[in-house]
This record gives C-alpha cells, sequence and structure tokens, in this order.
C-alpha cells in the first residue's frame, strides 16, 4: 500500500493504449525517483520549479492554467518526494472548485466545456480523490457538497450516452475553443500516465485491477463502444471519497444525511462497477456502530431488499466465498426490535440457516468455524431457535460454541487471545446464552409451556444434554476470569465473558457451587471497579454501543457490570456459604451504593413517566435476603443506615409513582425489614424515621378496596396490573409492620393517626372474605401486633369485632388476643 505522504495530484483520462505506453516512458522519469529516493525531498532546481508552479496555480486566470500547473508539478515534481505540508500546499492552490464545477458540468451535460462529460466525470472524480486523501479536504464544506453527485454516479451508472454523443459531435466541440480544451485533455492524460502512488487504502483496487482499467482513464473512449456500466477508475474515485469522508468522526452521518443508503443500495441491486467490492463495505461501515438503528429506521425497505438478495447469493455461492460472505451477512442484520416486514425477514433468515447447516456439520478449522458462529449468534439474537433447524442441528451447534469456547479458554495463564479467537468467542458465549433459558425450563419440567425462543420438540434428554456440555463451558469461563488481573478490567472482552457467566449463574447456582465461591471476590471486585469509575469506561462504551445483545441498548453507565450479576447475587445471599463469602466482600454496601446512584438518576429524569428499571428492584431483593438473614450485620453496618436514609427519601416520592409500584413495594419491604431490628428511640423519634413510616403506611392501605357492597375484597385498580410481582411483597410488608410495634411501640400511635388501623377495620367489617388464606394471616398477625402493643389499639378492634361480622371474625388469633369469643 502507498505511503501516506504519497498523493495522486492528477488523475483523468487515459490516451489509447499506444499513447499510453509512451505515457508510460515519460512517467519513468517521476517512477523512478520515486523508486530510488522515496520520500527523500526535492532538489533545489525541483523546489524552484514547485514554487513557480505553486504561484502559478495560485495566480490561474482559468482551469487550463491550472491543469497545465499540475501537469508540470506531476511531471517534475514526484508525489513520493513531496512532504505532507508541501502536499497540503497543492492541494490548497489546487482548491475544490474546479473538480465541483467539473461533475457539475458533466452531470448537467453543458454545452460549453468542450469535452465529453464522461471525460469531465473522469477529472472531476479523479482531483475529488486525491484531494480528499486530505483530512482537512475531505470534511471541507463544498466537497461535502459533492457527495449527492457522486452517489447519484454510483447508483445510476455512467453519464447518459446521448449525452456524451452530443459532447463529442455538437457544435460546440467543433468550435476554436474545443481545440484548446482538446489540448488540455491531451496533456492531462499525460499527468495521469505519470501519477504517484495515492495514499488512499481504496486506491489499490485500481492498482489491482485486472483488465488495464488504471489505462483507460476514460469510461468513454471515441475508440471504444458504449458500455453500461461505470468505468472502474471514475467508480473507484467515487468510492475513495466517500470512504474518506465516512472516516471522519461526522462523516457517517454526512453520508446519512445525503442519502448514502438508497443510492448505494441502488448500486449493489443493479450490479454497478465496484458496488459488491466496494460498495457493500461502505455500507457495512455504514451499519456498524451507534449508527445502526437509526439507518435500519430511515431506510427499512431498502436495506431489507439488500439483506433478500445477500441472502439468495449466500445459497449459491461455494468454498471460501460461502465463508467470507458469512461476515458480511452479520453485518447487514437488522438490530433487534426494528420495524421491518417480518415474513420477508424471516424468510431470509430460514434461507441462511438452510445453507449454515451443511457447514457446521463440515470438518472445519477454527479461523473457519469463527464467522459461521457468530453469524449464527447474529441469526439467533434476531428469530430465536424456531428457524435454526430440527432440535439435533440445534444441539450440535450449542455444543460446537461449547467447544470452541474450551478450546479458546483452556488456555495457560498467559497466554493471549488474538482479535479474531475474541470475537469468535463472543459469538459463542451469545449462542450459550440463547441455550441457557432453553435449557434450564425443559430441565424443570418437560411439561412446562416452552418460551416462544425455545428449540422446537426438544427432548428432555437432548436439554440435559445441553445443560452438561454448557457446565462444561462455564467452568472454562470460570477458570478465564479466575486469571483476570484488575488492570485488564476495562477489557471489552472480558466484559463479555463476564456477562455470558452472569447469564449462566442467573438461571443455574448449584452447579459448579465450589467453583462460584471462589471466584466471588472477582465478581464482585470487577462489579464494584466498574460502578465507582475505578477502570477505563471508553473502550466498554463502544463496545456496548455496536454489540447486538437483544434489549441492551442504553448507554454505557458504569452499573452494567453489576446490572448482571445482579440476579445471581439474589440466588447466592440466600445460600449461607456464599453469603458468607459475600459479607467479606462488603456486597451490601455495594448494592446500597448502586440504589443510591439510580435513584439520583430517576430523580433527574424530567416528567412523570418515570421507567421502571428491574435491576433495582433486583438489588432491592438481595439487600432483603441479608437483612432477614443477618441482622446482627443490618444493625451494626452504616450503610444500612444509608439505605434507610435514602428509603425515607424515596418512598414518599414513589408511592404517587403508579408505574414504580413494584419498586415502592420493594423499597416499603426493606424500610420496614430494617425497622422491625431497631430499637424503640429514647428520645424523640427522627423525621426521616417518621416520614418512613407514613409513606409505608399509606401504601399499604392502598392495596385492597371493599368496594361499597358486602362480597369478598378485591385488589385497587392502582394494584390489580402489579399484584402478581406485589402481593407476596406487600403481604411482607404486613408482618414486618407488626414486628416494627412490637420493636417500637411508637410506631403503634401513627397507625391510628395515618388511619391504617380505621381503614383496615372498616374494609375487614364490610366484605365478607379476603382474597386468599396468606393475605388473612398477614393482616392478622399485624392487627394482633397492635393489640398486644397499643390498649387503645385492642380496644378499637374489639369494637369492631363485638359489633360486625365481617372477614375479622374468621382471625381466631386475632379474637384471642382482644378478648372476643
Amino acid at each position: 500500500m502507498a505511503d501516506g505522504a504519497d498523493v495522486a495530484l492528477a488523475v483523468i483520462t487515459q490516451p489509447p493504449v499506444k499513447q499510453e505506453q509512451g505515457g508510460g516512458e515519460d512517467g519513468g522519469e517521476g517512477g523512478g525517483g520515486s523508486e530510488t529516493d522515496a520520500g527523500g525531498g526535492l532538489t533545489d532546481a525541483q523546489m524552484e520549479v514547485l514554487e513557480r508552479c505553486l504561484h502559478a496555480l495560485r495566480q490561474a486566470q482559468n482551469d487550463s492554467h491550472t491543469l497545465a500547473a499540475l501537469l508540470l508539478i506531476t511531471r517534475l515534481c514526484p508525489a513520493s518526494q513531496l512532504d505532507k505540508p508541501t502536499l497540503r500546499r497543492i492541494f490548497e492552490a489546487v482548491g475544490l472548485n474546479l473538480p465541483a464545477r467539473l461533475l457539475v458540468t458533466a452531470v448537467k451535460g453543458s454545452d460549453n466545456s468542450g469535452l465529453p462529460p464522461q471525460e469531465l466525470l473522469s477529472l472531476g472524480t479523479a482531483l475529488l480523490a486525491a484531494l480528499s486523501t486530505d483530512p482537512d479536504m475531505a470534511c471541507h464544506p463544498q466537497l461535502l457538497t459533492t457527495i449527492p453527485l457522486l452517489l447519484g454516479i454510483l447508483s445510476n451508472g455512467p453519464v447518459k450516452q446521448e449525452t456524451q454523443d452530443q459532447g463529442q459531435d455538437g457544435e460546440v466541440g467543433r468550435g476554436p475553443e474545443s481545440k484548446v480544451q482538446s489540448e488540455e485533455s491531451s496533456n492531462t492524460e499525460s499527468v495521469a500516465a505519470n501519477v504517484a502512488k495515492s495514499a488512499g487504502e481504496d486506491q489499490t483496487s485500481e492498482q489491482k485491477a485486472d483488465d488495464g482499467s488504471e489505462a483507460n482513464r476514460s469510461s468513454t473512449s471515441k475508440e471504444t463502444s458504449p458500455s453500461s456500466k461505470l468505468d472502474e477508475a471514475v467508480a473507484s474515485d467515487c468510492y475513495q471519497v466517500l470512504t474518506a469522508v465516512c472516516t471522519l468522526s461526522r462523516g457517517p452521518d454526512q453520508l446519512l444525511s445525503r442519502g448514502a443508503i438508497p443510492a448505494l443500495c441502488q448500486a449493489v441491486e443493479q450490479k454497478q462497477t465496484f458496488s459488491r467490492e466496494r460498495g457493500l463495505a461502505l455500507l457495512g461501515r455504514l451499519l456498524s456502530g451507534k449508527t445502526k438503528d437509526k439507518v435500519w429506521s430511515k431506510n427499512p425497505a431498502e436495506l431489507l431488499t439488500l439483506l433478500v438478495g445477500l441472502s439468495k447469493d449466500f445459497c449459491q455461492v461455494t468454498g471460501q466465498t460461502k465463508l467470507d460472505m458469512c461476515t458480511q451477512l452479520a453485518q447487514f442484520l437488522p438490530p433487534v426490535g426494528v420495524s421491518v416486514e417480518r415474513e420477508e425477514l424471516k424468510g431470509a433468515v430460514v434461507r441462511v440457516w438452510e445453507a449454515l447447516r451443511p457447514m457446521l456439520q463440515a470438518k472445519l478449522t477454527p479461523r473457519q468455524i469463527g464467522p459461521i458462529l457468530i453469524l449464527s449468534a447474529c441469526l439467533l439474537d434476531l428469530h430465536g431457535w424456531e428457524p435454526v433447524g430440527p432440535p439435533k442441528f440445534c444441539c450440535l451447534l450449542v455444543n460446537r460454541a461449547c467447544v470452541e469456547v474450551r478450546m479458546g479458554l483452556e488456555e495457560p495463564p498467559g497466554n493471549e487471545l488474538s482479535m479474531e479467537l475474541q470475537h469468535t468467542l463472543t459469538g459463542c458465549y451469545r449462542i450459550m446464552e440463547a441455550a441457557i433459558e432453553q435449557a434450564c425450563c425443559m430441565g424443570l419440567s418437560q411439561t412446562t409451556v416452552p418460551p416462544q425462543s425455545s428449540i422446537p420438540s426438544i427432548s428432555l434428554q437432548q436439554s440435559r444434554q445441553i445443560l452438561g456440555v454448557l457446565e462444561e463451558a462455564f467452568s472454562a469461563l470460570m477458570y478465564h476470569l479466575q486469571q483476570v488481573d484488575p488492570s485488564r478490567y476495562g477489557d471489552p472482552f472480558i466484559f463479555a465473558t463476564f456477562r455470558s457467566l452472569c447469564s449462566w449463574l442467573a438461571e443455574e447456582t448449584s452447579c459448579l457451587k465450589e467453583e462460584v465461591t471462589g471466584l466471588l471476590p472477582f465478581l464482585i471486585g470487577y462489579s464494584r471497579s466498574h460502578l465507582q469509575g475505578e477502570s477505563p469506561e471508553q473502550g466498554l462504551s463502544d463496545w456496548m454501543a455496536e454489540v447486538s445483545v437483544r434489549e441492551e441498548k442504553e448507554a454505557w453507565t458504569g452499573r452494567e457490570a453489576l446490572r448482571y450479576l445482579l440476579p445471581a447475587l439474589c440466588h447466592l445471599s440466600a445460600e449461607e456459604g456464599p453469603r458468607k463469602v459475600l459479607l467479606t466482600l462488603d456486597t451490601p454496601a455495594l448494592l446500597v451504593d448502586f440504589l443510591s446512584r439510580c435513584w439520583t438518576d430517576l430523580k433527574g429524569k424530567s416528567g412523570g413517566a418515570s421507567a421502571r428499571d428491574p435491576s433495582m428492584e433486583t438489588a432491592c431483593s438481595a439487600l432483603l435476603n441479608f437483612t432477614v438473614t443477618e441482622p446482627e450485620r443490618v444493625r451494626k453496618d452504616p450503610c444500612f443506615r444509608t439505605l434507610e436514609a435514602l428509603l425515607s427519601e424515596a418512598l414518599p416520592v414513589l408511592v404517587h409513582k403508579p408505574r414504580l409500584l413494584v419498586l415502592a413495594a420493594n423499597y416499603c419491604t426493606l424500610g420496614l425489614m430494617i425497622g422491625r431490628l431497631k430499637a424503640a428511640p429514647s428520645g424523640s423519634v427522627e423525621a426521616g424515621q417518621k416520614r418512613l413510616f407514613s409513606s409505608a403506611l399509606r401504601f399499604l392501605r392502598s392495596a385492597l378496596d371493599s368496594g361499597s357492597s358486602p362480597g369478598p375484597v378485591k385488589v385497587s385498580p392502582g394494584w390489580e396490573e402489579s399484584w402478581d410481582e406485589a402481593a407476596e411483597l406487600w403481604r411482607l410488608c404486613l408482618q414486618a409492620l407488626g414486628g416494627c410495634v412490637r420493636a417500637q411501640p411508637w410506631i403503634a400511635a401513627l397507625v391510628r393517626e395515618e388511619g391504617w388501623l380505621k381503614h383496615t377495620l372498616a374494609m375487614l367489617s364490610q366484605c365478607s372474605a379476603l382474597p386468599d388464606r396468606h393475605t388473612q394471616e398477614a393482616l392478622e398477625e399485624a392487627l394482633c401486633a397492635m393489640a398486644d402493643q397499643c390498649p387503645v389499639c385492642k380496644k378499637e378492634i374489639g369494637d369492631v369485632m363485638r359489633t360486625d361480622k365481617g372477614a375479622l371474625m374468621c382471625m381466631r388469633t386475632l379474637k384471642k388476643s382482644v378478648g372476643v369469643k
């Protein structure tokens, strides 16, 4: 590839073959200088000529003067001998006016040009391609205005033949001015013969052309017959400019806003020159990273048509081409959740799976199987297991992914994994994650209705086989993570490995329990490092934006590592052995820190439609396990006092957020469960404590509604939608409320002040029954505690029980507490 300083200063129409050979001899002077003295600088004589040419370029009165100066520069000062500052001076002297004007003239077919439109096109695109190798030129507004013209050339093909004929045979072409401009054209043809090496990577396709396209810069020479295909040199120059723009920081947006996607899709569909080699590559860049969702949302029809065509091509090609297309196809799959014609997309996915099956069943090297597994992972993300194939093949896919993971990760410590292997393993992780839910679901019960993404008709034996190979693969993941040094916490591959292991632990913590417990220091340390910003985040942030992981579309904040681990912490904190290790790692403080940060973000969101964050609820569940099983730790650990302060601030707000009812139930439960472990205050009650209990009582009171007529009590409308998730928490709250009243008798007076007791007694006396036995037991326990600790409460409860015969009469323990027979 050419050196970055060797820039093609002028690339235009080539003369016929015989003249081109002569031009090649002329070019030998420049070429010889390039080969023998590459980058060696210019002689004094050359510098003098160069300065004169630069002056001529700056003072040029017309295009003829500009082209003449360019001709002299390229003949006497080869680009390989020019340093970057000198090249910049030449670029600035030429400017963008000339190539832009040439393009417009070519496209509009002006009669005053004196040159055929195709030659103007060749000259304009060549100059733009050379100028675009300088980043400052590539982002210049005037160059950006030519993008729609370049896209139109690539998508619509060459300038219409009628226009070319008019340029060759019309009156303007026969005028005196034509003769001068024809001479200029002849001169610029010599310039092309002396062209130096180009800096752009895209120039290589010109150099590699097998059919002599470099010697035929004119797409329509007078000796050649008209062609419906765009000249390769012109197409290469157009792609050079577009690719140069795309590499800029805002380049993809510049291309997208100027219609790049429809134009490039059309070029591929019409099989225009280089559309497969370079058009698809450019589309792939535009469809990667942060722009993918936006591009698919704006151009679903064009991209789906492109994908359907590629899927059909994929089924027809063989050998290495098929393997190469695996990587290409993965780029062109839509992101999960995009709105496209589902049946057409599903048809394309089914076709690809049909072509992949024999490939996966064949004997492949690790390098060959990598792209296949990555594509398979993307297809699973998109359409689940249904179109994959028969259960036997699904098991084979999971098995091959697990084998690759074991082979890749069970290396001696210190062996670095190549980037290629890391990408393959990340794809394998996604296949394993897709298999986990299926295998665990079937392992629990064969009568369970399989989820929509499940493997169709899989047997219990096959499911157990999948669990077996998954267990071996995840053992390899744990072995690999045990070797990870904190200096690598910012590595995206380590995060991918961590995330995949967490997906396993969320479903299965009973297997490999000893290994899991031994890995807890890493898991907690890794999560804490990212939460508290101790690890470099930029690489992970970019990776999170690019990776296709079902619902994970939010920006990286550093909390994502802990979010993935939280479900496992719920399981592990309930088991004595792992819980003791978690306590030594100060895990409760980590969870409180996480909740505090999430609450700060939640408060900062404007409007009343606050989004539910299941991770906050899961963190509450893990903290609740510690609260129930480790009362002494709760009493002594300062993080629980911090948690109480957070709850007293948040719960009064959450009770007015219907969409966050489950989170409110979690906060209420935590607050009351901690409250039952505290001793009665020696002095006045803290304002925060009173605020927390007042909010909790109002929240609990809102759950049930007896209605205006006798009958069973009903769940209130505000709770009905979330009752399945919140009911158990509500009952636990009532039991904890009873414990709070016994531990802190002052709360009984608050129960009466807030109206909870009066409301509950009225509801129970009016209704004939409660929703279920567990609800009745929870209410009875709370009322018994109040009757035992507060004489006034006992009297009020007794008075109602003596005069009414509602659901209260079913509470036998409460009758004994208040002395009612």
